[in-house]
């Protein structure tokens, strides 16, 4: 009896796999680590063999956990990061790296070395901008593409497959190169609501044309979620699976975490109330609308990137968990951004509070772009900005400025929901998922600071729940995917926010505006200079 189903979620250092039900019950979950290259400023590399090397580690030790014979699993898909893997004409990697030992042929979503190239794309004026929020970022893989062109003709010359990872992953799996249209239409020149939907002017015009040719890059996008066929012998001996086990389109990391949250509201006519954060080391805003909302700074709308029919916008923030590591990193204290470290911190912001209430480190302010501004102001360029610091280097000073920083991050989701309900959203209920579900202070904030009400579903991983969704689609256990959205939803608790917070987040949140005004003035000043 096939009626399991198999999900692998990779994020930025690591793999995860898990076993579900059709309930969506979590029978097995495990996570293998992957490694991270970081050549030079704002470079960030992976290699993908040793991606699908963890994954099947992570598989096969699920399985284990699940206790199950594989041969129950009737389907698998996978959600990823939105990195660029490049392959050769024989579907071998191709090393960016000068290493001859090591061989790195992904960009990593997070690699910001195409900021030049974004700034061209922005500069053209494309009708696709329109459905980016106006402005190309260099998270995406057209400047990325640009670059390697550029930059690296001999490894451009070499091109034989050009994947987002997802689509990588499917392909390393079933031996199809479908792209799924959640990854072409947000992070390629492609409009999902286009019978044309790639931009073959745009892409002309940026010297790239010959990318869809070199890369087998395919006319039209596939809809997430159709079936791929069955594993390859030896993607099956690899990931512990059998050979019949189907394959699904797969999607985008955080987009398989906004099924997980919120997939299964699409039949109730109230999406546009509700907003999907999922946040860990970054953090993606997703807002779900039966109609296109065009909103300045907001990528999208997206039309089919996340359910069939639906329109998506999507913003974030590039660094949240990782800034927090780096506030820990750097301090005068000395400590190293642990599990333990932040579960310290935590518990000791927690008890200067209940000592010192609202007064604690109120003259501390910190402006969280410090990998610059994705939304919504759609400035990759944009720097952080902590205000109000002295000599103070003890532990006590780490966890101020850490309860700080948590606040700025409250704050800037507060801002991206704003820009959304100026332009037609109604957002008064925020879904979330991810890591920060485990830090208290932070779900405590993202209440108070934005006013809204916070959902935080009970299922032990909703990523991998989203992607379960995906497979199981595949797999025909439902006729479609809001089908399997709508049966394999969780239960949830919600936090109302504290009213009585209200007055000191909106002293707060109106620092945080004149914060960004007097950063753009100090930048303006500073170009003054220049010239």
């Amino acid at each position: 009896m096939r009626d399991l189903i198999a999900a692998v979620d990779v994020g930025t250092r690591s793999a995860r796999a898990g076993i579900l039900d059709t309930g969506g019950t979590l029978l097995g979950r495990a996570v293998s680590p992957i490694s991270l290259n970081f050549p030079r400023a704002n470079y960030a590399e992976h290699d993908s063999e040793q991606i699908w090397s963890a994954i099947g580690l992570a598989m096969r030790e699920a399985i284990h956990q699940a206790r199950i014979d594989p041969a129950r699993v009737a389907g698998l898909s996978f959600d990823a990061t939105c990195s660029l893997v490049i392959r050769d004409v024989h579907g071998n990697p191709l090393n960016l790296s000068p290493s001859q030992t090591e061989v790195w042929d992904t960009l990593v979503w997070l690699d910001h070395r195409a900021l030049k190239e974004a700034e061209e794309c922005t500069a053209s004026k494309h009708r696709l901008l329109n459905y980016i929020g106006g402005v190309m970022s260099p998270e995406m893989e057209t400047p990325k593409l640009m670059w390697l062109k550029r930059r690296r003709p001999d490894i451009w010359a070499k091109i034989g497959y050009l994947f987002d990872l997802a689509d990588f992953l499917t392909w390393k799996a079933s031996g199809q190169t479908h792209r799924s249209q959640c990854t072409l239409t947000c992070k390629w020149a492609y409009l999902g609501h286009q019978d044309r939907g790639w931009q073959k002017d745009l892409l002309d015009q940026l010297g790239i044309a010959d990318m869809l040719e070199c890369g087998h890059l395919p006319e039209h996008a596939t809809p997430i979620g159709q079936d791929l066929g069955t594993l390859t012998a030896e993607a099956a001996q690899t990931l512990g699976l059998t050979r019949e086990c189907r394959v699904g389109v797969g999607l985008i990391d955080a987009h398989a975490g906004m099924l997980g949250v919120l997939g299964g509201l699409n039949a109730s006519g109230t999406m546009e109330r509700h907003l999907g954060l999922i946040a860990g080391t970054s953090s993606c805003v997703m807002a779900l609308s039966q109609y296109p909302i065009h909103t300045p700074g907001i990528w999208g709308p997206y039309y089919g990137a996340v359910l069939p029919d639906c329109w998506l916008n999507e913003g974030g923030q590039s660094a949240t968990g990782a800034l927090l590591d780096h506030i820990i990193r750097s301090h005068g204290a000395g400590l190293e951004p642990t599990a333990e470290t932040h579960t310290k911190i935590v518990a000791r912001v927690q008890e200067l509070r209940a000592g010192e209430g609202e007064a604690l480190a109120q003259d501390l302010h910190v402006l969280p772009d410090f990998h610059g501004n994705r939304s919504p102001l759609a400035n990759p360029h944009a720097l952080g900005v902590i205000s109000g610091l002295n000599l103070d280097s003890s532990f006590d000073a780490l966890c101020r400025l850490y309860w700080r920083t948590l606040v700025g991050i409250a704050l800037g989701i507060r801002h991206i929901l704003e820009a959304l309900n100026d332009r037609g959203y109604i957002i008064d209920t925020l879904h979330v998922s991810g890591g920060h579900t485990k830090n208290p202070l932070l779900m405590e904030l993202y209440a108070d600071a934005t006013g809204c009400a916070v959902v935080e579903s009970l299922a032990e991983d909703t990523v991998l729940l989203g992607t379960a969704m995906v497979a199981a689609t595949a797999a025909g256990l439902f006729p479609d995917l809001s089908s399997a959205c709508r049966a394999m939803r969780q239960q949830s608790r919600t936090r109302a926010p504290n009213l009585q917070a209200r007055a000191r987040f909106d002293r707060d949140y109106r620092i945080f505006l004149r914060m960004h005004e007097h950063r753009q003035e100090i930048e303006t000043l500073g170009l003054a200079m220049r010239e």
